[in-house]
């Protein structure tokens, strides 16, 4: 009891001394006030802001000014100018650093205007805290202030962009500065250059300050790896290294510093994994790790009542599922897992987390249901976006009064939308984007005032009406219902009450937007920031000429006719940065036109006509392609291509030469002059000029002479298209120094010489043509090793190649032995996209069959085709074609070709078409062929098969023609019966007459050969389902949705 009294007397004393030594701070020291008024004089300051200084009278005790403190004897020992809107004049002369008695000093947030750091501050020595951050001074800090030995807190931080690194401590370095600080218990130095190694920082940290608790040195340019020594620091309770480049495995130790309640090491590019006992120290309360992307590891199991409120790992590569033990985390407020690698179910537990503010899981691989939340009810954001999640919104969210965001989008959630959600009263934003929701949107009977600003709705499968409640809701600023189906007319003048209205989206839905009401009725519309209709059936161009503040206005794939009005081009002072208007029926621009500061002009697929026009100097993406566009190339055009990355005039009749001028396209990426009637030959500048183009398609022209042999040593290209041209000579030895190159088409030129054996060393390439051209010889490399791993068509079809069939060839198709039904690779088609504007180009092949050429404008991943066709190759075919499982077209008809089909044909389960005619294939059919049951065109004609056809359920589908000409066959379908032995038993005059007949006969006389080549390429789309789903349906989606995301990524930058 004595010492319980003891103390209380204690405590009193203290109170009192406390209370007599306020008392006594009201006498100030003349001198003290004279100092101080002086400083206050000196200090350049906005008085319209200052609180402290503006309030400083001299008629009155210095002790009782805002921010100044005194001591007993009328000393300034606390001196808190922070946040007073200084800007200047405190130099080495200031009467601030005459002070002496000076223990606290804060200047925080002022503006010095990058002045150097006075030296002064050495002065005074009596500071046991000092903070300077955010003060925008400048320069080396000076060795000064390492005379300060009774510092406790030192603080010369800065955040703000524009002071990023304007203190540096270079001489006298980290180690000088700290050596004379031994009482420091706080330590921050963010965005100061620092600029040292690991182990030069840390041991001169570790040996100067052996009580330091607080350690802040963001983004210091400091390096790694984190030496050991700083595990002596067994004090630290805050680590903050965040903003450093390390590039060193996360320090193992940081897990034994008993005390440590913040660990932020957040972009330090720190590698390997992060140890799980790191999440289980008893005090932490704040973790940051995020932004280390070759930072991987797992959650822990968490002991219970653990003390952590923020959880920070987004964009790192954990991995593993969420434990169940989350719900131990009561006093959790945050979390963020955003863009990580966490999969399987997001624990019920995580429901159970009473103090849970804030949420993010987004881009992970999280599955199963969404959690009620049932205890987290002071949620104020929930962010689960692109995920694998299912099932339905819980009814249990209806009770979140203070959620203000929520992010459900691109996930597999389906329903009806709760209407409850339109009720929250403080939700503002709601983004559902690209989910499974369904039914139509329940009319709401009372609308109250909603919060909501942002309503993403975009990518369902809503359907019926646009809501009324809709067009109340009058704080949207944001609006998208793209992608769905809905239907009915709406009235673009329906939108004129929606006054902060930025942004609309009612694409490709089964509306039909109207644009009917007066002039002055569309000048009320909302000023939009960007308007998007694409597909809503639009008849007339809308009248949007009072648009003053319109950034992106897509109106393609609707039905407007007539001229494009002159006054688009004006808008927003003619800044328009985004137009798409394709895929109408205009015919015209409306003169005079001026392209403005444009930087995304979409025309293509219109009846556009006279001459080209010339791009604004502004483009970055430029398609007039699929128009009627009719004269030549202006000579200057490639002046206005300065910034075009995306350049498209196919499909027009352009004439005349490429202009010279194109080769000034500097950063263009893809340029596409394809079908059109250019002339003359490639100028050598463009070749050149693959430096930055990676798609060169000037198929379907006119153009002749020599490909130039200029393909530079860094060539960039991935597609080079020069098929349906009249080009001659050898390919350009040049152009193995393509290593990107993926799709090469020659096809259909004159180009001659023999097989090009040094493109095996373009390993990335994906496809190659080289069909109806001269090439002769053997296709046999012997100093190569055909290195085409990813090589999945190959067309090397009318030409004059002979030689044997090599084995190796085959061997080396590494892509075309994949079971793709057993890999996890993602249907796609062949393209190219790159660049902050999304530039898209969608790669095509023309595959040739029995004369007829049939274009393929989308190219799936997983087509794989062979055509060696009308060749004259000889010998055997090799077994090591029966390695390439995943080959769906092999046709080597119409060569000399001996000896037995090879059994291993049998392995080729994708097979479905299989053309060997018009050889001279002796033996029986080997019975593994009825094993290729996706088989739907076959053809073994013309020769000299024998026995009976395999029977079997697929073999039995083709008719008599597949056969024909088989003077030894017998068996269905062929009027030919077997004998006992397997040998036909009719007589063999029809086959001998048949025998007198050349190829070209043949050929002729088969009336069904057009239809042939149709079955070969889309024979499979039509009588395969699963073709047809992955061909057709899907990737025809997959095409919007790609230009529909490259707009709102756009929009969004």
């Amino acid at each position: 009891m004595s010492l319980e009294i003891h103390f209380l007397l204690s405590l009193i004393l203290l109170v009192l001394s406390s209370f007599n030594s306020q008392l006594a701070s009201a006498q100030c020291l003349k001198e003290q006030k004279d100092l101080l008024l002086q400083l206050r004089n000196n200090l350049t300051y906005n008085s319209s802001l200052s609180i402290k200084l503006v309030s400083w009278d001299e008629r009155t005790d210095c002790c009782s000014w805002r921010g100044v403190h005194c001591d007993s004897a009328g000393r300034a020992i606390n001196l808190d100018l922070s946040s007073e809107s200084i800007s200047g004049n405190l130099d080495d002369s200031s009467s601030l650093f005459r002070l002496q008695f000076l223990q606290r000093l804060s200047l925080a947030e002022n503006s010095f205007g990058y002045a150097q750091l006075p030296r002064g501050f050495g002065m005074l020595n009596k500071l046991v805290y000092l903070n300077l951050s955010e003060t925008g001074f400048a320069g080396q800090i000076p060795a000064e202030f390492s005379r300060i030995s009774r510092l406790v807190t030192l603080d010369l931080s800065t955040f703000s962009p524009g002071f990023m690194l304007s203190l540096k401590l270079e001489n006298p370095n980290l180690k000088m500065l700290v050596g004379n600080l031994a009482r420091l218990r706080e330590l921050r130095l963010d965005g100061v250059d620092i600029a040292a190694a690991g182990d030069d920082w840390c041991q001169a940290l570790s040996s100067a300050l052996p009580d330091l608790q607080v350690l802040s040195l963001s983004s210091c340019n400091l390096s790694g790896p984190l030496d050991s020594s700083l595990a002596k620091l067994q004090s630290l309770s805050l680590i903050k290294l965040d903003g450093n480049t390390f590039s060193a495995p996360f320090p193992e130790f940081f897990a034994g510093f008993a005390n440590l309640t913040v660990l932020s090491v957040g972009s330090c590019n720190l590698l390997g994994e992060a140890p799980q006992l790191i999440f289980q120290i008893p005090t932490l309360q704040t973790i940051d790790l995020s932004n280390n992307r070759e930072l991987g590891g797992s959650l822990p199991e968490f002991p219970e009542n653990g003390s952590l409120k923020s959880l920070e790992l987004s964009y790192t590569n954990f991995s593993g599922n969420l434990p169940d033990s989350i719900g131990n985390l009561k006093m959790l407020s945050s979390l963020n897992l955003f863009g990580c690698n966490f999969s399987g179910p997001i624990p019920s537990s995580i429901s159970d987390l009473p103090e849970l503010v804030s949420i993010d899981l987004s881009v992970n691989h999280f599955t199963g249901s969404l959690p009620s939340f049932t205890l987290s009810r002071t949620l104020s954001s929930i962010r689960l976006r692109d995920n694998k999640l299912m099932g339905k919104i819980p009814l249990e969210w209806e009770g979140f009064k203070n959620l203000t965001v929520l992010d459900l989008s691109d996930n597999s959630l389906g329903g009806d939308l709760p209407a409850f959600l339109f009720s929250l009263p403080s939700l503002g934003s709601l983004v559902l984007a690209n989910n499974q929701f369904s039914g139509q949107i329940s009319e709401l009977e009372s609308v109250s005032p909603s919060p909501l600003g942002q309503l993403d709705l975009g990518g369902n499968n809503f359907e019926g009406h646009i809501p009324q409640f809709v067009f109340k809701i009058t704080g949207l600023f944001s609006l998208s219902l793209a992608f769905n189906k809905f239907t009915g007319t709406v009235e673009l003048v329906k939108f004129v009450d929606l006054k902060n209205l930025d942004s609309l989206d009612l694409s490709y839905n089964n509306l039909s937007v109207g644009t009917r009401g007066s002039d002055s009725a569309f000048s009320l519309l909302p000023q939009f920031n960007s308007l998007m209709l694409s597909s809503c059936k639009l008849q007339k161009f809308p009248f949007l000429k009072n648009q003053s503040k319109l950034n992106m206005l897509d109106l393609s794939v609707n039905q407007i006719t007539g001229d494009i009005p002159k006054w688009l081009w004006e808008l927003h002072d003619g800044y328009l940065p985004y137009v798409n208007l394709s895929h109408n029926h205009f015919t015209g621009l409306q003169e005079p036109y001026q392209f403005q500061a444009h930087q995304y002009l979409d025309l293509h697929s219109n009846l556009l006509t006279g001459g080209i026009p010339l791009p604004p100097r502004s483009a970055v993406f430029v398609d007039f392609s699929s128009n009627k566009f009719n004269s030549s190339l202006p000579d200057d055009i490639g002046n206005h291509l300065s910034s075009a990355m995306y350049f498209n005039i196919a499909n027009n009749n352009i004439i005349g030469d490429i202009p010279l001028s194109i080769c000034n396209g500097s950063l263009l990426e893809v340029l596409d002059l394809s079908d059109n009637s250019l002339r003359s030959s490639i100028p050598s500048c463009l070749i050149e000029r693959s430096r930055s183009l990676v798609v060169l398609d000037l198929h379907g022209n006119k153009l002749s002479g020599n490909i130039p042999n200029t393909f530079p040593g860094d060539c960039n290209l991935e597609t080079l298209d020069l098929s349906y041209n009249q080009l001659e000579g050898q390919v350009p030895k040049s152009l193995v120094n393509c290593r990107k190159l993926k799709v090469l088409n020659l096809g259909h030129n004159r180009i001659g010489s023999t097989f090009p054996c040094k493109l095996d060393k373009l390993s990335d390439m994906r496809v190659l043509v080289l069909h109806f051209n001269r090439f002769s010889g053997q296709i046999s490399c012997p100093d190569t090793n055909y290195s085409w791993p990813n090589l999945q068509i190959i067309d090397l079809s009318s030409n004059n190649f002979s030689g044997a069939l090599p084995p190796k060839l085959f061997s080396s198709l590494s892509a075309m032995m994949v079971d793709d039904d057993n890999t996890d690779s993602k249907l796609d088609n062949l393209h190219f996209q790159s660049g902050a504007f999304k530039v898209y180009y969608q790669d095509k092949v023309t595959m040739s069959y029995k004369g007829t050429q049939m274009i393929l404008e989308k190219v799936l991943t997983i087509l794989t085709s062979i055509d060696l066709s009308s060749n004259n190759f000889q010998g055997s075919i090799p077994e090591t074609v029966g390695d390439l499982i995943s080959l769906y077209f092999l046709n080597f008809s119409n060569n000399d070709l001996t000896g037995q089909i090879p059994a291993s044909v049998g392995n080729l389960k994708k097979l479905e078409a299989l053309d060997l005619s018009s050889n001279k294939l002796t033996g029986e059919m080997p019975d593994q062929i009825t094993s290729l049951t996706f088989l739907s065109f076959l053809n073994l004609s013309y020769n000299q098969l024998v026995g009976r056809i395999p029977g079997g359920r697929q073999i039995q589908t083709f008719t008599e023609s597949s056969f024909e000409g088989n003077k030894g066959l017998c068996g269905f379908p062929l009027n030919r019966t077997c004998n006992e032995n397997g040998a036909s038993a009719l007589p063999q005059l029809a086959v001998e007459e048949k025998q007198l007949y050349s190829k070209k006969e043949i050929y002729t006389s088969l009336g069904v050969g057009f239809l042939v080549g149709l079955a070969v390429i889309f024979g499979p789309l039509w009588l395969s389902k699963r073709w047809r789903t992955c061909y057709n349906k899907y990737v025809d989606k997959l095409i919007l949705r790609i230009f529909h995301k490259k707009k709102i990524n756009w929009e969004k930058t």
